[in-house]
């Protein structure tokens, strides 16, 4: 698939730690074009950081071993990602801590309770504050990727369908949330956030159960590293990675109900 600014299928996944391809245009089309083939954005915060990109990998956009893409001002504010190997979830093995079910299933006796202060169940929706998790994903995180630009096209693909989020509640407080792009039978996890100690576990886990019943087989955490480890994230070679993304139908439609957590242990 070709779209202005964004040719995906001329792009060569690059080996080691670095971007495969830097520049082009960043628009809902081309966000989707890029999930679609395992790419992933990671926009430069200000010219600074843009700066140390063409510091750094200049010499190999030069080269050829990176792509630089046409269509923007300044390539180097905004970097392609397709890492390998791949953190991959399956949809339904999300793992929650034996503490965190227990504190679930307490605080959902307790609401349940009479006179319970202070011990309001959890409740997930999805979908219904996509772009209250995207701010909240953003605040204080530094360096700052979630640009004013990228959350505009993300609220379009949300708008579309192709963008979800799920957030956690405590009575009518968002306490945790994630946010992703779902491609076919994979949902790419961009970013989640927690307010409560465990609440973006519970987001991905409740995601997963969800997608999952939409028919999605796959969860991609983007980055490897301890927490996403701790979900049970496994490693998976890029090009069977790539080759579940193309290698199933679509989903159906994902769940939006207002769920207890509780039913997630």
């Amino acid at each position: 698939m070709t779209v202005t600014g964004f040719d995906a299928p001329d792009i060569q996944p690059a080996d080691g730690d670095r971007p495969v391809a830097f520049g082009g245009v960043l628009g809902p089309e081309q966000l989707l074009t890029a999930y679609r083939y395992g790419l992933f954005p990671l926009p430069a915060a200000d010219e600074y950081a843009s700066a140390y990109n063409e510091a750094v990998h200049g010499e190999a956009v030069e080269a050829g071993e990176v792509v630089l893409l046409p269509g923007a001002e300044d390539p180097y504010a905004l970097a392609w990602w397709s890492p390998d190997p791949r953190p991959v979830l399956r949809p339904g093995e999300v793992r929650l801590p034996r503490r965190l079910a227990r504190r679930l299933r307490g605080r959902a006796r307790a609401a349940g309770g009479a006179g319970a202060a202070g011990a309001a169940e959890w409740f997930t929706t999805a979908d219904a504050a996509f772009g209250a998790v995207l701010t909240a994903c953003a605040e204080g995180r530094q360096p700052v990727w979630l640009t004013a630009e990228l959350r505009a096209a993300l609220m379009e693909l949300n708008a579309r369908g192709a963008a979800h989020s799920v957030e956690v509640w405590e009575g009518e407080e968002l306490v945790g949330g994630v946010f992703g792009v779902a491609v076919w039978p994979v949902l790419s996890l961009d970013s989640m956030f927690h307010r409560r100690p465990d609440a973006a576990r519970v987001a991905v886990a409740d995601l997963g159960a969800r997608f999952g019943a939409a028919g999605g087989r796959l969860l991609d955490a983007q980055w490897d590293g301890p927490y996403v480890r701790s979900l049970g994230a496994v490693s998976m070679e890029r090009s069977r990675y790539l080759a579940e993304l193309a290698g199933a139908p679509g989903t159906g439609i994902l769940p939006t109900d207002r769920l207890p957590v509780a039913r997630l242990v």
